[in-house]
């Protein structure tokens, strides 16, 4: 069974360790809300995220889980600010996603046109008996 992550693209620049498909990493994983995610990725693929990884406190009290990487994609969205708001704070728009399957994450993205680099959704299955000798990378 697989399961399908989201990895914002700041804590992969600020504190995350790279990884490729194959990989064996350990992750502080966080359930999550869906709805959450349906601007950047769009309701129907915010439906399919398990969880988030989470480098920054909020995950205390939350064992790490040991997951192979099966698959990369980068999110690339446009972000603006919405019609009649006030605040001026820039949030993606609905429906400009981009994703590009790539074969590693770093926390950074080449430049596309009109969007901007998000974060990465990871496929992923648990790994319960790594093989002796061999220990999970990361947080």
């Amino acid at each position: 069974m697989t399961l399908t992550i989201w990895v914002d693209d700041w804590q992969m620049q600020c504190c995350g360790e790279s990884f490729a498909p194959g990989d064996v990493v350990s992750r502080t994983l966080l359930e999550v809300d869906p709805e959450d995610y349906a601007d950047v990725v769009g309701s129907e693929r915010a439906d399919e995220i398990d969880f988030h990884e989470e480098h920054h406190g909020q995950g205390e009290g939350h064992a790490p889980t040991s997951v192979e990487v099966v698959s990369i994609a980068e999110v690339h969205c446009r972000y603006g600010v919405p019609p009649g708001a006030m605040d001026k704070v820039n949030y993606p728009v609905p429906g400009t996603t981009v994703l590009v399957p790539v074969e590693r994450a770093d926390g950074w993205a080449k430049a596309r046109p009109d969007v901007r680099f998000a974060g990465y959704l990871v496929t992923a299955r648990r790994v319960t008996d790594l093989p002796e000798g061999t220990a999970a990378r990361g947080r």
